[in-house]
């Protein structure tokens, strides 16, 4: 069971969610003084606004939280992130699906102490006993797997950390798993993995991830495992590095979407395919101007190392394709053209099957996982050309997450396919520090489900 969660908890505090509206029209007075102590702080509805009503023995027993206009689904993040160790169970759930509830309460009670010397217990939720509390378990094991991944120093989190989290997890599920390292990438034609990551001091390396029956649908996930971007020779300011170790957050979104589905014994066979590398600076590096080969035999003007992550992404889409699946989708910290266009909530997917973007946004608005679709405009493939080879990896400024996704679209040859062009962090919010965020996890998910059943 989660470490957030419980299903037998000792003597729990209740708490009741209330939107404005909801707490106005609040006849009887749902816990003795509580109304009383509700107006002497102020309390309306609003949201975050919380009342802790302690008991006989000093501990917090009831609770009062605010979900504002309760459209945002991680609004109980702010509660569980500020509440002292202890066992909770939710008495009035404000309209909230208790999955949404749960999915949030995780995210805020979330830690990241891997390198702290004091440690603490979060606040425990009581979830339902079976399937449905194994379930939600399950989901914020792997949210949480994911933000460690990404908050993990780069230092610590190289392309042989992430080999060594994709192994384990293979090891877990009985899965078969198999790693491509270093000068091995160029005679199993992966070379623009290699030429990345070639100035790293880790090897650059190409992992690849099978579960699941031979003859049920075909799932592909591909994730960018840049674990740290300089930029390359086109370096990056201080400022713009500060957080490169996150760069690796699509290859953490791939590995904990694989945990789910293996987890959850969905009938799919299942293949996972991670480019594992660092974008470095010795003189080895790629260089603006090189030209590099691709797995699929396209050739790639090198206009700026700074866009290195469609480059791995590359490779491992033509290899993922071979093998023709049913669906294939990709997790990528691509560009930042990405956030200014939609900021740090919003995933942006790209996709050219109707049917699959329609299930994704389904998907997003029953969960209330922010997903939003972005136009795959292949007339900017004109911006792409480059007069010496196949195509340039960088376009300019203009529609950089476009051109990238469309970048992206010359190395897929399946129909089903989709793009994510995620953050994998978030500003301080819920009351957590900045960090590691999943992006999109929990719709992809839930159209799995849907799609496939477990």
């Amino acid at each position: 069971m989660h470490k957030s969660f419980t299903t037998q908890p000792v003597t729990p505090a209740k708490i009741h969610l209330f939107t404005p509206k909801a707490f106005a029209s609040l006849t009887e007075d749902p816990f003795a003084g509580a109304r009383a102590i509700a107006a002497a702080q102020g309390f309306t509805g609003a949201g975050g606004q919380t009342v802790l009503v302690p008991g006989a023995d000093g501990r917090v027993a009831f609770v009062l939280f605010g979900l504002g206009a309760g459209k945002d689904a991680l609004a109980v993040a702010a509660l569980s992130a500020r509440l002292p160790e202890g066992d909770y169970e939710i008495a009035e759930d404000g309209g909230q699906p208790f999955a949404r509830i749960a999915a949030a309460w995780a995210d805020g009670a979330y830690r990241f102490d891997r390198y702290k010397s004091e440690k603490t217990a979060p606040p425990r939720l009581k979830v339902p006993v079976g399937k449905e509390g194994e379930a939600l378990s399950r989901e914020a094991d792997a949210a949480s797997h994911l933000r460690d991944m990404v908050n993990t120093p780069a230092a610590d989190m190289t392309p042989a950390g992430l080999e060594a989290e994709m192994s384990a997890l293979a090891e877990r599920f009985g899965a078969a798993f198999k790693s491509i390292v270093g000068e091995d990438l160029l005679t199993e034609n992966y070379p623009m993995v290699h030429a990345v990551g070639r100035a790293g001091l880790d090897a650059p390396r190409f992992l690849e991830l099978e579960w699941g029956v031979p003859g049920r649908p075909r799932l592909a996930l591909c994730g960018k495992g840049i674990t740290f971007d300089s930029g390359g020779l086109n370096l990056k300011t201080g400022d713009g590095m500060r957080i490169m170790k996150k760069d690796m957050g699509g290859a953490a979104h791939a590995i904990a979407l694989a945990e789910l589905i293996m987890g959850a014994g969905l009938p799919v066979h299942l293949k996972l395919y991670v480019s594992a590398a660092e974008n470095a600076i010795s003189g080895n590096a790629f260089r603006p101007g090189d030209i590099l080969s691709s797995r699929k035999g396209l050739t790639v003007e090198i206009d700026n190392t700074d866009a290195e992550g469609r480059l791995v992404l590359a490779d491992a889409l033509t290899r993922a394709c071979e093998s023709e699946p049913d669906l294939l989708l990709d997790f990528a910290t691509l560009t930042g053209a990405a956030r200014v266009a939609l900021g740090a909530d919003l995933a942006p997917l790209y996709t050219d099957d109707e049917t699959l973007a329609a299930d994704i946004l389904a998907a997003s608005a029953h969960t209330g996982d922010p997903v939003w679709r972005m136009p795959l405009w292949d007339p900017y493939l004109a911006d792409l050309k480059s007069p010496v080879a196949d195509l340039v990896n960088s376009s300019g400024s203009f529609a950089g997450s476009i051109t990238a996704a469309v970048f992206l679209k010359q190395f897929v040859t399946v129909k089903s396919w989709a793009h994510f062009d995620i953050w994998a962090w978030r500003k301080a919010k819920y009351g957590r520090p900045d960090g590691g965020a999943a992006c999109g996890l929990r719709a992809v998910w839930s159209m799995l489900e849907t799609r496939y059943g477990a």
